[in-house]
Order: C-alpha cells, then sequence, then structure tokens
C-alpha cells in the first residue's frame, strides 16, 4: 500500500531533493526502511547503527508522534502520510 513521507528541507539533498516521497509499507518502520532503501544517503540521518530512530528525529502519523504509538511497529494504511521533522536545538542564552 503506498503511502507518502514528507521530507524536511534539510534531508531533501538526501532524497534527490523531493519535498515527499512514496514508499509501500504497512507500518512506519517498513516506510522508513523502503525510504532509506531508495534513498541511502539519508540513512545515517534518521537511524543509529544499530537501527533504532536517532533520538532528534520525530517522526510523525497525522499530528501523532509515532513514539507515541508504536514506534516502529505503527501501523499505516493506504494514503497514510508520515511526517519527519528534525529535532533544532539552540536558542537564546540569558
Amino acid at each position: 500500500m503506498p503511502v507518502n513521507i514528507s521530507i524536511p528541507t534539510a534531508l531533501r539533498g538526501y532524497a534527490s531533493g523531493a519535498a515527499v516521497v512514496s514508499v509501500e509499507a504497512s507500518t512506519a518502520g517498513a516506510a522508513l526502511d523502503a525510504l532509506c532503501a531508495a534513498h541511502p544517503g539519508l540513512a545515517n540521518h534518521l537511524r543509529t547503527a544499530d537501527g533504532k530512530l536517532r533520538s532528534f528525529v520525530n517522526v510523525y502519523k497525522g499530528e501523532d508522534d509515532i513514539r507515541h504509538l508504536e514506534r516502529d511497529a505503527t501501523a499505516l494504511v493506504d494514503g497514510d502520510t508520515l511526517t519527519i521533522v528534525p529535532s533544532i536545538a539552540g536558542g537564546a542564552r540569558v
């Protein structure tokens, strides 16, 4: 089943410039794996060496962070959208 993954601007260079990539997957983990298989340069930015989602990368199914659902096992249905949102550190020092 096709699902869409929205790629943030900072990572689009690793996805051939695409803002959205469609993959066939039934879970969030399988979708991210398919994305990384199609665009290998993304793998290091999304997952650790042992395959876990990096702590500074948030992935949303709709408005829900998959970490608050079933993580990689979060079920997807045809037409779902995953959105990758890298955390941004920094801010004003007081």
